[in-house]
């Protein structure tokens, strides 16, 4: 019997015995998650620090600019996107080293920039602060926990560029071609609305009074926000490629027609209203009624978009 035994013991299939390595594997490697994320808010804080008064200059100035008021949003909204997508980032961290390099040498070239030429304006010195401070932040994430995370945080790492104002001159090239199209927007809708009109480029001569569409008619920082948003909204809502694409590309004409209609319904007040309706909360305060009004298609064409993925998903 006992020789039955010991031959039924050698026959017994191979099982390894886990070893403490084993046992230990799945903290060990929990710690080292933790330890690198750690790591990287200590950098985060230090970089702030660092840059404490050019964060300060460039919280003020986006707080009374009127095109990037809408950049002291963007670190929480990225902050928020990375939030609700944790548990579906990588898990696979490691320093990838030449990526940290080609950044951290970008924002020191464009932090040098900024401290070289000092006959800058104040949005290009912003410009160059801006984009020195994302570049280090991309060169820590790099750092800490390598491009196999960064890529899946792809969108909010990339969302994080807004913080960074538009040149002047890409600011001035904007509000031209912006102020040039509304007006020709506009053209159509006095042709539409039957308004009797005059036309010099930008300038409308109507009864009773002549309108000039001027930059500040461009409504050049509520396209921003809706190019803004639509990427946001087609980023978390939906999933084929070409229909996030045609949501974000119809915030351009969405934005030239709430221009031209803004400057349809003003016009139209001061023809049947008086001349003094130019001066009207209308036209000082109106813009984000006009705004709140091109939201409704935008998001109208998302819920059809998402409706139809969703019936797709259904129907698989």
């Amino acid at each position: 019997m006992d020789g039955f035994n010991q031959r039924k013991a050698l026959n017994l299939p191979n099982i390894d015995t886990p070893t403490a390595e084993k046992i230990d594997g799945r903290p060990q490697a929990s710690a080292s998650l933790r330890g690198r994320f750690f790591g990287l808010l200590i950098y985060l804080a230090i970089l702030c620090g660092a840059f404490a008064l050019p964060l300060r200059e460039l919280t003020a100035f986006a707080a009374h600019s009127q095109v990037h008021s809408y950049i002291l949003l963007i670190p929480f909204v990225t902050a928020y996107l990375i939030y609700i997508r944790w548990k579906h980032l990588s898990h696979e961290l490691s320093s990838a080293w030449g990526l940290t390099l080609l950044s951290a040498a970008a924002g020191a070239g464009a932090l040098i920039a900024s401290l070289y030429f000092s006959d800058l304006g104040q949005n290009d010195y912003m410009t160059l602060i801006a984009l020195s401070f994302v570049c280090f932040v991309i060169a820590g994430t790099f750092l800490f926990v390598g491009s196999k995370w960064a890529r899946s945080a792809m969108f909010p790492l990339f969302f994080l560029a807004f913080m960074i104002p538009l040149p002047e001159a890409a600011v001035d090239l904007l509000e031209n071609a912006s102020k040039e199209a509304s007006a020709e927007v506009a053209n159509w809708l006095f042709l539409i609305s039957g308004t009797p009109f005059l036309r010099n480029e930008t300038l409308f001569q109507l009864p009773g009074i002549t309108i000039t569409v001027a930059k500040e008619c461009s409504g050049i920082r509520s396209s921003l926000v809706l190019v803004i948003t639509s990427l946001l909204a087609a980023n978390m809502f939906l999933r084929t490629t070409w229909r996030r694409a045609l949501l974000v590309c119809a915030v351009i004409p969405l934005g030239l027609l709430r221009n031209g209609l803004r400057i349809l319904v003003i016009s139209l007040l001061c023809v049947h209203i008086g001349p003094q309706m130019i001066n009207s909360v209308i036209h000082r305060r109106g813009g984000p009624l006009f705004f709140a009004l091109s939201l409704i298609p935008l998001f109208l064409m998302l819920w059809l978009f998402r409706r139809q993925e969703l019936k797709k998903q259904v129907l698989k």
